[in-house]
């Protein structure tokens, strides 16, 4: 399998807008720093060593040399002079041998660096241990019937004040990312502001106390939003006032004709006029109704239960031949405009027990916890499944599928999409485990 760097940086990078941010600026630092760091080892580090050594086996080679030369002369004259001139201890020990040699240290800079002046300057066989003590080296060298012992303090031949600028170096960076992180999130939040007030208004809820606030590009985008808000409001509102003026133009011949034909003596004519009249009103509201949408009422926390009950308690009383059932309640609340969504899920309801002798109502929630699912199950006909989105287009009929006698403006699934749409949700119709028809309303929770 090929290694592909686009599927590993989608796998692993994060999808957040900050720590996307914050990664562009950690990277940077962390390659600097280990850059630096191996210079550092290389040339500073490596080089202040190196001398050390090579000062420390100096001293250790005059001190040979002096032993070589006097060849069994006083000891402990050599070990005092060590001692008082190079801050040394030695020891001569009469017919021992070097040790064995052992594994070569992870960190092996001091030992390296050690082992190859020794073999320049001393030219004798040697043995160095850099780990057993914490303060002091010790170097054996093989003399001729003996072996000289030298314990040299570590700061002498090691630059112990390494770690001193790493602290620094690392302290400074995490400082500088701190700063970093606190300054992003805070050119980050009005982002994260306008994306919320664009999801409340998706959802059709208010969004009073938003303002435009961050950089320059994002208050741009934050006036754009709010100036695309504004027009969208007016037009809903115009469309809403026009819509009202013509339903009460409407309305006062409606009103003449229903005082006239209620002057008229009884009869089978007059009652199929009224009977027109009262669908025509009926058609007003539905019209008025779809024009309106959901706009003009305040969203609140609804308990689904109480909810739910009331909605299988009226579609009881106005069906009453139609078999209803109330399954599947949550104890789960959403934000909704309570008389729209009631309207929306009575559209439902009544479609179904309208088409239908047997009605399920329930609800549902995802695995998650963020999407809550009603549904109302019939048991009719159904609808074809090439069908089932063009039956929210507005004023649209279904004659195959939907008895046309049973009244209606083709309004009723139009009106309950938008309302559910308008909560930041949506209705998907398909096949009811009952044989009929099965609508889903999504709700964020």
């Amino acid at each position: 399998m090929w290694f592909s760097p686009s599927a590993f940086l989608k796998t692993y990078m994060p999808t957040g807008l900050f720590p996307r941010s914050l990664l562009i600026i950690v990277m940077p630092v962390v390659v600097t720093q280990i850059v630096v760091a191996f210079v550092f080892m290389e040339r500073h580090w490596s080089t202040v060593t190196q001398r050390l050594s090579r000062a420390v086996v100096s001293d250790i080679s005059m001190l040979v040399d002096l032993r070589m030369r006097e060849q069994g002369g006083d000891g402990e004259l050599l070990s005092q002079m060590a001692g008082d001139a190079f801050s040394m201890s030695v020891a001569f020990l009469p017919g021992e041998s070097l040790p064995p040699s052992g594994e070569t240290p992870i960190v092996a800079l001091l030992h390296q660096s050690l082992s190859r002046e020794l073999s320049q300057q001393v030219a004798r066989p040697f043995w160095v241990d850099t780990q057993t003590y914490d303060n002091y080296v010790d170097i054996r060298v093989l003399l001729p019937g003996e072996v000289m012992r030298v314990l040299a303090q570590r700061k002498r031949v090691y630059a112990t004040n390494t770690h001193i600028f790493m602290i620094w170096m690392v302290g400074t960076s995490v400082i500088l990312l701190m700063v970093s992180g606190v300054f992003l999130r805070n050119q980050i939040r009005p982002i994260q502001r306008l994306a919320e007030a664009a999801e409340e208004f998706g959802k059709g809820r208010d969004i009073p106390n938003f303002r435009p606030a961050g950089a320059t590009e994002v208050r741009s985008a934050a006036a754009s939003f709010i100036e695309m808000r504004d027009r969208i409001e007016r037009q809903i509102e115009q469309r809403t006032t026009m819509l009202a003026g013509v339903s009460h133009d409407l309305r006062t011949p409606l009103t003449r004709l229903k005082l006239q034909l209620a002057m008229l003596p009884e009869g089978p004519e007059i009652e199929e006029l009224n009977t027109d009249i009262s669908e025509m009103e009926d058609m007003l509201d539905d019209y008025l109704a779809f024009a309106r949408g959901y706009q003009g009422e305040t969203a609140s926390e609804a308990a689904l239960t109480p909810f739910l009950n009331q909605i299988h308690h009226d579609a009881e009383r106005r069906w009453p031949n139609v078999q209803i059932r109330l399954t599947d309640v949550l104890e789960h609340s959403v934000s909704i405009k309570p008389n729209a969504f009631r309207r929306c899920l009575n559209n439902l309801v009544n479609n179904a027990c309208n088409h239908a002798g047997m009605v399920h109502l329930g609800a549902k929630i995802s695995e998650a916890e963020e999407l809550v699912t009603i549904f109302v199950d019939d048991n009719g006909v159904g609808i074809p499944e090439s069908k089932l989105e063009e039956v929210f287009r507005p004023f649209y009929r279904l004659d195959d599928a939907r008895n046309a006698q049973t009244g209606g403006t083709g309004l009723g699934l139009a009106i309950a999409r938008d309302v559910a749409r308008g909560h930041g949700g949506d209705i998907v119709l398909s096949k009811s485990a009952l044989g009929g028809l099965r609508a889903e309303i999504t709700l964020p929770v």
